[in-house]
C-alpha cells in the first residue's frame, strides 16, 4: 500500500531543495532528487523495495509537476515572441526536456528511497 504522506514529504523536499540549489544546475537537481527520495523512503520505512517505490513516486510526481509548469511557461513565452507556432514549439521543446528530467528525478529518487527505507528499519 502506498503511503501518500511519505510521497508528499518527498515531493516537498525535492521542490524546496531544487529551488534552493538552483545556482548549481545539474548537481543541484540531482542532489534534490536524492534528498527527497531518501526522505520519502525514510518516512515510508519498510525496507528496500518499499523505500524505492515511495522514492520513485516522489521523484516522478515532482518531475511531472515541474515539467507541466515549465511547459506552460515556455508555451506562453513562445506565443508572445512567435505567435501560435512559436508557442507550440516552445512548449513542446520544454516538454521533451521535462520528460528526461522526470525520468532523472524518478531514478535517483528511487535509489535514495531504497537507502532511506533500509535506514528507517
Amino acid at each position: 500500500m502506498t503511503d501518500w504522506r511519505a510521497v508528499g514529504v518527498g515531493f516537498v523536499v525535492i521542490v524546496v531543495a531544487g529551488l534552493l540549489s538552483a545556482s548549481v544546475p545539474v548537481v543541484g537537481q540531482i542532489g534534490a532528487g536524492l534528498i527527497g527520495g531518501f526522505a520519502a523512503g525514510y518516512v515510508a520505512g519498510g525496507g528496500l523495495a518499499r523505500g524505492a517505490w515511495h522514492g520513485l513516486l516522489a521523484g516522478s510526481v515532482a518531475g511531472v509537476v515541474v515539467t507541466l509548469a515549465l511547459s506552460l511557461f515556455g508555451g506562453l513565452l513562445g506565443t508572445v515572441g512567435g505567435g501560435p507556432l512559436g508557442g507550440f514549439l516552445g512548449g513542446a521543446g520544454v516538454l521533451v526536456v521535462g520528460v528526461f528530467l522526470t525520468v532523472l528525478f524518478a531514478l535517483d529518487s528511487a535509489l535514495a528511497g531504497a537507502i532511506g527505507g533500509v535506514v528507517a528499519d
